[in-house]
């Protein structure tokens, strides 16, 4: 029998039954809630509204403080002005002086109550206008008590007592203190704009003083420069940034005012005192610019002020010799001066004063340099215009012979060989850094020789004297290059250009063409191993004597260029001898430069011209002979070629095939070989020019020819290329002379089909082209056929 438990155990039992039954339908409920959330399609939430666009001020509180309180204090000071002039006269004495006072003495104190309550900008604002006040008040002293003083002169006494008031009220107001350390009471907050105003206004006293006085321009430029003396202590010694900017404007500002003004002074100076005076006026703004360079925190400003004022110097003690030595002096008195300054920068000075000194003192010289180069470009260039007369007569003076009509002799030029050799000088013994040594070398070397360039027609020497210097400089320098250990560049293109330049020279006379050319000419030649421009030089040269020789002789044109074809002769041993040598190739050009002119000088005469051509192509393939020179055979192929057609020119041989033919020959026969060397080669590459030359020429003369030999011809020769070609399956051959052919039976046949073509009725040509059209249908047609009958043959034999 089954155990039943009491009724009261039994409820407990079913209770708790039933307690488990509902957690575990909530639970269900629950999964089942969250399964439906889930397969429904998510929907998007509305996004909440922007916020309201919030609006910035366009510009800040105190920009707009700023703004208002300078506008207000403008359009008081523009009330006071207008009181002051219009409506002054319609008051006393006493009315206008109290009216006038009173608002003034109002304007100035009430920024020590805004001050207290730390209002400085409208305090700033309320001084500007009393310090505007101020002028009026003077303006009106001037009106009233004092109409019969000069204006001038009460001008600069009054700036001068304005000045004196701005400054004393700026510091009584709360001046500027050296220690920032102590904090600024209320009543003591500084005013920035009186002590930049009392200083603008004391740039005013001297000058006014002057001009009131009429005390010339020496005392105009002594105000000046006093004037930026002080400004320049101010800006050294004030700490107030304000002040320092308005003492640096007026420094600079008035300083090269009065610094140009000194230096027109000295320039226009033509007594003792007066030179003296812009002296010393140049010494003392010298002066202001080397303490200033000094005291100035910033190097590289005070490097600029120190040549500033190292150029000032020169200026100074350029300009007192000046006015007693003549006009070719005056660039060499500034030069010395300069030189000398270079003595200070041995010294202990400040490193940018001393680069500075240095700046200056190159400056001078760089502008030296300059003044001496037109001598310089007349000497070089001169010369050359002897190439237009030739032989014409010798010149007296070696500075006839470089100056022309057209080329003058500059003025007080000569001094220029002084002023280069100073500068090389000092190039060569104040640069020592071995970085610039190199450079400072060089430069000193190419001053050197324009110096002793120029030194024959400053001299204004003989002619024959001037030639003899200048060769000898060109022979020292040769003969240093060639005693030299090191390559020397630059010695020997200074040499070169010499040369050139007493080559020009050396034209005025036939002897002596004659013998400074062959002279040139051996000189480069021996030094030839130094430089690879050696050779070429001696080449060119040797070129100009052989043209010399030859007009010397009185040959023509023609001739000449045999004689010249000895420069190419001479240019490709050497350089058969210079294997791998780097003057080789500047060898073979000059001698392809010489040759091309031999070519030239042969022109006018066919026969002659011929020769030359001829030989030229001897030397090209004599070139080509070497290894590394094949190129050059193509060289003497194509001379060969012209020469032979100048020369069947000259027999008035008008058939085209006899300038062809001499190609074609040649080069079927090197195609033959190319083909028997390499089987691969291309019977276009072997064949195809060879071909062309004579094929295509012969084709274009045989279409305008009215005669029926050429055509027969040119027909059976196209022929029997055709047959070749098909013979040895030749592409080339085969399409060369199949088309020529092609076109050639075209054009005897012309005629007869344009007869043939009217005596045809009009449906014979779409009738043929019919027949085509089926023809080529027809074996399209075929071909398909037999390609479906060898897809079944392959089908069946799966």
């Amino acid at each position: 029998m089954t155990h039943l438990p009491p009724p009261a155990e039994e409820l407990r039992l079913l209770d708790t039954e039933l307690r488990q039954l509902d957690a575990r339908r909530a639970l269900l409920l629950a999964r089942r809630a969250w399964l439906i959330t889930a397969l429904r399609p998510p929907v998007a939430l509305p996004l909440p509204p922007p916020p309201p666009p919030v609006r910035r001020p366009e510009t800040t509180a105190p920009r707009v403080q700023n703004v208002l309180l300078v506008l207000g204090g403008a359009l008081l000071t523009i009330a006071a002005i207008a009181f002051t002039l219009v409506s002054w006269g319609r008051m006393g004495i006493a009315g206008r002086a109290l009216v006038l006072g009173a608002v003034t003495l109002g304007a100035l104190g009430s920024p020590v109550l805004l001050l207290r309550h730390r209002l400085r900008s409208t305090a700033e604002a309320v001084a500007g206008l009393g310090l505007a006040l101020t002028v009026l008040d003077v303006y009106a002293v001037h009106e009233v008590a004092l109409p019969d003083t000069n204006g001038l002169g009460y001008a600069a006494v009054a700036s001068a007592l304005l000045a004196a008031l701005w400054t004393a009220y700026g510091l009584a107001l709360g001046g500027p203190r050296r220690t920032t350390g102590e904090p600024a009471t209320p009543a003591r907050l500084p005013l920035r704009l009186p002590l930049p105003t009392a200083l603008a206004a004391a740039q005013l006293p001297l000058i006014l003083w002057a001009a009131a006085a009429d005390a010339g321009a020496p005392a105009m430029t002594a105000a000046l420069l006093v004037t930026a003396a002080l400004d320049t202590a101010v800006a050294l010694r004030v700490p107030v940034r304000s002040v320092c900017l308005v003492a640096a404007v007026g420094a600079y500002g008035l300083g090269g005012w009065g610094s140009f003004a000194a230096g027109w002074l000295s320039w226009t100076a033509t007594g003792p005192s007066a030179v003296a005076r812009a002296a010393a006026l140049l010494l003392f703004a010298a002066a202001i610019a080397l303490a200033a360079a000094w005291r100035l925190p910033d190097t590289n400003v005070a490097t600029w002020v120190a040549s500033a004022g190292g150029l000032l110097t020169v200026a100074a003690l350029g300009g007192v010799p000046r006015s007693s030595l003549p006009g070719e002096w005056t660039v060499p008195g500034y030069l010395v001066c300069a030189v000398a300054l270079l003595a200070a920068v041995r010294t202990r000075l400040p490193e940018p004063m001393r680069r500075g000194l240095a700046l200056a003192a190159g400056s001078v010289q760089a502008v030296a340099v300059v003044w001496a180069l037109p001598p310089v470009a007349v000497a070089l260039l001169g010369p050359v215009a002897w190439v237009g007369r030739v032989w014409t007569g010798t010149p007296s003076t070696a500075r006839e012979a470089v100056a022309t009509d057209g080329v003058p002799w500059p003025p007080y030029a000569a001094t220029a060989p002084l002023v280069l050799v100073v500068v090389a000088a000092v190039l060569a013994v104040a640069v020592r850094g071995t970085q610039w040594r190199p450079r400072a070398t060089i430069g000193a070397s190419v001053l050197v020789r324009a110096a002793a360039l120029v030194l024959p027609a400053a001299l204004d020497i003989p002619y024959w004297a001037g030639m003899s210097a200048q060769g000898l400089t060109i022979v020292a320098a040769l003969a240093y290059i060639a005693r030299s250990a090191e390559p020397r560049p630059v010695l020997f293109l200074l040499a070169l250009v010499s040369s050139v330049s007493l080559a020009c020279l050396s034209l005025a006379a036939e002897g002596t063409t004659l013998g400074v050319l062959a002279t040139l000419t051996v000189l480069f030649a021996a030094v030839s191993g130094r430089s690879r421009l050696a050779p070429v030089a001696a080449l060119t040269y040797a070129t100009a004597l052989a043209c010399a020789v030859g007009g010397s002789l009185g040959w023509q044109p023609q001739y000449i260029a045999l004689l010249v074809l000895l420069v190419p002769v001479v240019a490709a041993l050497l350089a058969a001898r210079l294997a791998g040598s780097p003057t080789r190739v500047p060898l073979e050009v000059t001698g392809a430069v010489a040759g091309l002119l031999a070519v030239g000088l042969a022109v006018p005469d066919p026969p002659m011209l011929a020769l030359v051509l001829a030989l030229c192509a001897v030397i090209a393939a004599g070139t080509a002979v070497r290894e590394d020179r094949r190129p050059a055979g193509y060289a003497a192929t194509a001379l060969f070629v012209l020469a032979a057609w100048v020369r069947l020119a000259c027999w008035g041989v008008g058939s085209v095939e006899a300038y062809t033919l001499p190609v074609t020959l040649p080069a079927l026969l090197v195609g033959a070989v190319a083909r028997r060397k390499d089987p691969l080669t291309s019977s276009w590459t072997a064949y195809g020019a060879g071909l062309s030359v004579t094929l295509v020429p012969s084709l274009l003369t045989a279409w305008i020819d009215p005669n029926w030999p050429r055509p027969l011809l040119l027909g059976v020769a196209a022929l029997a290329v055709t047959l070749v070609g098909a013979r040895h399956r030749l592409r080339a051959p085969l399409v060369l002379g199949g088309g020529v052919l092609a076109l050639d039976a075209l054009h005897e046949l012309a005629p007869y089909l344009v007869q043939m073509a009217g005596a045809l009725p009009r449906w014979v040509p779409p009738a043929l082209a019919g027949l085509v059209l089926l023809a080529l249908g027809a074996t399209y047609e075929q071909r398909i056929r037999d390609a479906r009958r060898v897809r079944d043959v392959l089908g069946r034999m799966r």
